[in-house]
């Protein structure tokens, strides 16, 4: 039986899987990622029952590749790895549906770098050394972009001359392959959700939320580049275009501006210490004003992007937490949800503090849904091998 194996190079982690594959759904047998990309990163393995944390110490996205294949090797033995798929933020308008890449796919891919620089690089860089250590493996890249490429025209353009929404400056959305995996298993485990009108939050160090109807993206806070909507942890997310213009006036080069927006921002340049959510809620951290400010900001604009995404979806019959925020950090969910029964959304205090699935108890349900993007990769390199 041969073998799969999913990469998900993030801005701040590497996520990976190994898949069976066979008949029927690929079956996977071990998960883990490379945590805390930077001076303390480690790395977790999940496979026979057995979870292994090993401390990487200074490591960057390639020392956490090159450790990731390393690890895997006592898991694979002698199974062939006969795909490889990898998370690739950025498709642009040329790239939706799942592709096996090439070197000519990734020169078009590097290309689309500026405009998701915490991301695609790495993503390019996970895809040439896996096609190093597994020449004989088909790579399959799996696009973020792709699953909001039928946005109706209002919530794919911009008020720009429309020379250049056709020269590809439009809103592309991105954190697609969690939005599938979500929407997909809400419809599966709630059939009375089928069809309905979602909103996901997808919160993490990068953040995003997208309102989804019949599996299909409708709007998403996401838009050119992967620094749009929400605060995350580095990146500043909505921002006044004119505030660029005055960093550029004060005589700011593009590249510090290019990291200022996208690596000083958010979380940590709002609160000064952390781009973590799990540091800014703890004790010592709460108690300065700057961390608890950043938090109340990050909620005041996701409560602001509730109502946007409700419209655009004529209506909300489910609001849907997901992401390493969403899934794990209680007090935000709490937070976010108060004061907003004039939309329906209420929760079980007992329910959210226990990260149980179903937390609502109002009219829209309320649900916490771990999400699982290695798994819609497994899947479109199975049908790719199939065919």
């Amino acid at each position: 039986m041969s073998a799969i194996l999913t990469l998900n190079a993030g801005s701040s982690s590497i996520k990976y899987s190994v898949y069976l594959t066979g008949e029927g759904e690929p079956r996977e047998i071990a998960v883990g990622q490379i945590d805390g990309i930077g001076p303390e990163a480690v790395l977790i393995l999940r496979h026979d029952g057995k979870r292994t944390v090993t401390p990487l110490g200074e490591a960057d996205h390639r020392a956490g590749l090159r450790a990731v294949l390393g690890a895997l090797k006592p898991v694979l033995g002698d199974r062939k790895v006969a795909g490889v798929g990898h998370r690739v933020v950025h498709g642009g308008t040329q790239y939706a549906a799942p592709i096996l890449l090439d070197d000519g796919i990734l020169r078009n891919l590097e290309k689309l770098s500026p405009l998701a620089p915490l991301h695609q690089p790495h993503n390019i860089a996970a895809i040439r050394a896996a096609m190093e250590a597994f020449p004989l493996a088909i790579q399959v890249g799996c696009f973020d972009t792709g699953f909001h490429r039928g946005h109706p025209f209002v919530h794919d353009t911009y008020g720009l001359p429309r020379e250049y929404y056709l020269q590809g400056v439009r809103r592309y959305g991105f954190h697609g392959l969690s939005y599938d995996y979500v929407s997909g298993h809400v419809e599966q485990a709630f059939p009375d959700l089928k069809g309905a009108r979602l909103v996901i939050a997808h919160l993490g160090n990068g953040a995003s939320m997208c309102a989804v109807r019949g599996r299909q993206s409708i709007a998403c806070t996401l838009g050119f580049s992967a620094v749009d909507g929400l605060p995350m942890g580095t990146r500043c997310g909505q921002l006044d275009p004119g505030v660029v213009l005055y960093l550029m006036e004060q005589g700011l080069s593009r590249q510090e501006i290019s990291d200022m927006l996208f690596r000083k921002s958010g979380l940590l340049g709002m609160s000064g210490i952390s781009n973590d959510m799990r540091t800014l809620l703890e004790t010592d951290a709460a108690q300065t004003a700057e961390a608890a400010e950043a938090v109340e900001y990050f909620i005041a604009r996701v409560k602001a992007e509730i109502g946007s995404l409700a419209v655009a979806n004529g209506g909300i019959d489910a609001l849907v937490f997901t992401g390493g925020i969403g899934e794990n950090a209680w007090q935000i969910r709490r937070q976010v949800c108060r004061d907003m029964g004039f939309l329906g959304i209420s929760i079980d205090e007992d329910a959210n503090r226990s990260n149980a699935e179903i937390i609502g108890t109002g009219p829209v349900q309320v649900l916490v849904v771990r999400t699982d993007e290695e798994r819609v990769i497994a899947r479109a390199v199975a049908s790719l091998l199939g065919a």
